[in-house]
């Protein structure tokens, strides 16, 4: 038999596969096991190309983070580029939800989630942010962004009229929550958002510029 072309496996190919199979049905459904067999081969196959499952996830971690838009760091005024970066921060999240526990424990060794890092960071030094406040500021706006792409404000309530009815006379509307999930909580986001980062501008008192000693970049 002629050997193939191209190498049946690839790093790219067995994350695209990961990734699918986490989107899917969750954390806990990736094994080599399973995963070799969507992507049709032997188990040990896998470990020429990603020795620990752990190693594996953090692929997988930061092949999402590659797709978070980080062009406006640095290129634009840092209102601006916090609230373009937030939002593109988000949207990546929460297209691939069973993976944010993930992300959440912060850039580690990964060089797209540490070039994030690194923007968010020089972008506000840069602007004038002493190094510490930048700091809190990265590590402010990553809690937050999680936050919002963890879980659904409006999904928490169910579509039941007479839960709240009697006791709870504040929330008669609530039963109407789930039907409106994703405006809802877009609308939550933006105007967090919007408040966080006023609520910036307000403190916000530039220092002069200096080459900044980069050795707490946050994200």
């Amino acid at each position: 038999m002629p050997r193939p072309r191209s190498p049946l496996l690839s790093r790219e190919r067995i994350v695209s596969a990961a990734l699918a199979l986490i989107d899917a049905e969750g954390l806990s459904a990736l094994s080599t096991r399973r995963l070799a067999a969507e992507l049709g081969v032997s188990g040990p196959s896998l470990y020429n190309h990603f020795a620990t499952k752990d190693e594996l996830l953090e692929a997988v971690a930061d092949a999402v983070i590659a797709h978070v838009d980080i062009a406006p760091l640095g290129a634009r005024p840092w209102p601006e580029a916090l609230r373009t970066w937030a939002v593109s921060y988000r949207e990546t999240l929460a297209a691939h939800p069973h993976l944010v526990p993930v992300t959440a424990h912060g850039p580690g060794r990964r060089p797209h989630a540490l070039r994030m890092a690194d923007a968010v960071y020089g972008t506000l030094v840069d602007a004038g942010w002493p190094p510490r406040e930048a700091t809190r500021i990265g590590a402010l706006m990553r809690y937050f962004v999680v936050g919002a792409a963890t879980a659904s404000f409006a999904a928490g309530f169910v579509d039941d009229p007479a839960l709240y009815a009697s006791d709870y006379p504040h929330l008669s509307d609530a039963h109407r929550l789930q039907a409106h999930r994703s405006e809802i909580d877009q609308e939550a986001f933006e105007t967090g958002l919007d408040a966080l980062i006023a609520g910036l501008e307000l403190r916000f008192q530039p220092q002069p510029h200096v080459t900044p000693q980069r050795r707490q970049p946050t994200g």
